[in-house]
C-alpha cells in the first residue's frame, strides 16, 4: 500500500526535487509522509477526489490533505478538485507533493425559474393619434396610456389571458372642429372610435426558411397583389413590416381584428411594424417583443356613431399608434389572478414615458395645454341638457310593483321595442325638418344655398348665432372654444 500523505496549508510551495531517472518503487504497508495534492499557491486541498485507473472513485483526501490508502494496481491515479484541472499520477513516491493548476471557466448567464412560472406579464406604454371625421366635422384624439398583457404559453395553463392591451392608466385630449373653423377641446368624448384597443401581441410566428440559422439577412413574403411581409434580421434583432390587406394569411398578425376584416368593413390602409429582440430560435415569440407600431385607415368603424353624423353620411376613422414595451416577466398563476382582479392601487399607476419616445409636436403640446386649462365644473353647470336624450324621472315609479310588472310585460310583448323604434323615426323626422328649415333660412338670407350643403345643423346655427340672430350657443367663448361639448353635435 502507498503511504498516507499529509497536506500543508499556507506558505509558498516547497522547491521541487529533481525528477528521478527511474520510477521509484511504491512502499508497501501503511504509514504517512508529508505531501499530497496542493494548489500552486501552496494551500492544501482537502476532500480532493481520487479515481483509479478504471475511473472508479476510490476515496478522497482527508482534512489535512493526505491521500487515502491505495492499492498498487490502482495506478495511474486521477486527482480532481472543483476549480482545478485534473491531475494524473503515474506513480507515487514517499513525501511527494502534487501541485494542481486552477481551471476557471466563465459560464454564460443563466436564468433559473420555477416550473410553475408559465404566464408572461408585459407592461407597455402606448402613444396614439386618432381621428374621426365626416366631410364637415372632425374629432382629433391624442392619448397616452399604460397597458398590460397576460399571455399563456399553451392551452394547458388554465387561465383566461388577454393579448390585447388592457388599460391601467390613460390621459386623453380631444379637439372637435367643424367646417367653419370653430373648435372645442375636452378630455372626454361620447364616441369611442380608436382602433388601438384592438391590436395586441401576436402569438409565436416562424421565421422564413431563408433566415433560419443565419445571423443577418432579409426576405420578402409576397401576397396576392403586393408584398405582404418584409423580414429583416440582424443577429438577435428581427423587424417585420406587415401589410395586412395584401393577403388573408397576414391576418395572423392581428387575430383580434379578423371579424372586422371578414365582415366587409372597408379598410383603406392597414400596416403593422413589429420589432423583436433576443431572437435565438426559428420563430419570433411574445417574449422577444420589443415594441410595435401601426397605421389604420377605414371607412366606418363597424358600428354607427349616433349623434355624430347624419344617418346616411359616411365617416372615416384613422389611428396611428406606437407601443413601447417597458417590462416583461414570468409570474405565478396566483400572482396573475391578482393582476386580473386589479388588486392594486390604480390611482398610483402613472404614465411612464419611455426614454426612446420622441418629443411631442408643437400642435400636440398646444392641445394638451388647452385641455389642462379647462374648468370642467363651470362648463358642466352652463350646459343645457338635451331633452331628447334624458329627462327628469320619478325614481319612486321604478320601485312600485305595478310599474315594474307593466315594464316587464312591455318587454316580453315587444311593445317597448316598438315604441323605441317609433320614437327613433320621429326624432329623425324632426331632425331633418329642422335641418331643412335651417338651410332654407340660410339660402333666403345669403342667397347661396351651396354654402349650407354638408354643414351640420349646429354648425349652421352657430353661424347665425355669431351674426347676432340668436342667443350665444352653449359653452362657446370668444375664442370659439368650448369646454367639454362637441361642436359637431
Amino acid at each position: 500500500l502507498a503511504p498516507r500523505v499529509p497536506l500543508r496549508r499556507g506558505g509558498a510551495p516547497p522547491p521541487r526535487a529533481a525528477a528521478p531517472t527511474a520510477r521509484p518503487a511504491l512502499h508497501p504497508g501503511g504509514g504517512s509522509a508529508p505531501g499530497g495534492p496542493h494548489a500552486e499557491s501552496g494551500v492544501e486541498l482537502p476532500a480532493a477526489s481520487v479515481y483509479d485507473r478504471r475511473g472508479k472513485a476510490i476515496g478522497v483526501t482527508d482534512l489535512q490533505g493526505r491521500l487515502p490508502e491505495l492499492a498498487k494496481d490502482a495506478f495511474p491515479l486521477t486527482l480532481r478538485y472543483v476549480g482545478f484541472a485534473d491531475r494524473v499520477m503515474e506513480y507515487w513516491e514517499r513525501g511527494d507533493t502534487v501541485f494542481m493548476s486552477e481551471d476557471v471557466s466563465e459560464l454564460p448567464e443563466l436564468l433559473v425559474e420555477e416550473r410553475s412560472r408559465k404566464l408572461l406579464h408585459i407592461l407597455a406604454y402606448i402613444r396614439e393619434y386618432s381621428t374621426l371625421s365626416t366631410y364637415t366635422d372632425t374629432v382629433l384624439l391624442f392619448r397616452e396610456k399604460m397597458v398590460d398583457y397576460m399571455l399563456r404559453p399553451d392551452d394547458k395553463v388554465k387561465f383566461r389571458d388577454w393579448s390585447t392591451p388592457r388599460i391601467l392608466a390613460s390621459r386623453s385630449y380631444y379637439r372637435f372642429g367643424n367646417s367653419e373653423g370653430l373648435d372645442s377641446v375636452s378630455d372626454e368624448s361620447q364616441h369611442h372610435f380608436s382602433w388601438s384597443d384592438w391590436l395586441g401581441i401576436p402569438s409565436a410566428i416562424p421565421l422564413p426558411h431563408s433566415l433560419w440559422h443565419r445571423a443577418t439577412g432579409r426576405d420578402t413574403v409576397r401576397g396576392r397583389v403586393s408584398a405582404a411581409e418584409r423580414w429583416e434580421r440582424d443577429d438577435d434583432m428581427v423587424r417585420v413590416e406587415v401589410d395586412v390587406l395584401a393577403d388573408t394569411l397576414s391576418r395572423k398578425w392581428v387575430p383580434n381584428l379578423r371579424a372586422f376584416l371578414r365582415s366587409g368593413l372597408d379598410f383603406e390602409l392597414f400596416k403593422v411594424n413589429l420589432d423583436y429582440m433576443g431572437v435565438t430560435g426559428d420563430s419570433v415569440t411574445p417574449a422577444d417583443m420589443a415594441g410595435y407600431s401601426y397605421r389604420i385607415e377605414s371607412k366606418g368603424r363597424g358600428r354607427n356613431m349616433f349623434r355624430f353624423n347624419r344617418f346616411d353620411e359616411q365617416f372615416f376613422v384613422t389611428t396611428e399608434a406606437t407601443v413601447y414595451i417597458l417590462d416583461k416577466e414570468y409570474i405565478l398563476p396566483k400572482e396573475a389572478k391578482q393582476w386580473e382582479k386589479r388588486n392594486f392601487d390604480t390611482d398610483a399607476i402613472g404614465i411612464c414615458e419611455p426614454p426612446g419616445a420622441p418629443a411631442l409636436s408643437a400642435p400636440t403640446r398646444s392641445l394638451i395645454a388647452r385641455v389642462d386649462a379647462l374648468n370642467k365644473e363651470e362648463v358642466r353647470l352652463d350646459a343645457v341638457p338635451d331633452a331628447r336624450i334624458g329627462h327628469k324621472s320619478d325614481s319612486r315609479k321604478n320601485f312600485q310593483i305595478g310599474y315594474r310588472m307593466l315594464s316587464i310585460l312591455k318587454q316580453v310583448t315587444g311593445i317597448q321595442g316598438a315604441r323605441a323604434r317609433r320614437n327613433l323615426r320621429s326624432n329623425w323626422r324632426e331632425f331633418r325638418d329642422n335641418w331643412n328649415e335651417t338651410k332654407a333660412r340660410r339660402a333666403e338670407r345669403y342667397g347661396n344655398p351651396a354654402d349650407s350643403v354638408g354643414a351640420s345643423p349646429d354648425a349652421a346655427g352657430a353661424a347665425e348665432e355669431r351674426r347676432g340672430a340668436e342667443q350665444p350657443g352653449e359653452g362657446v367663448t370668444g375664442e370659439g372654444e368650448t369646454g367639454a361639448s362637441d361642436s359637431g353635435n
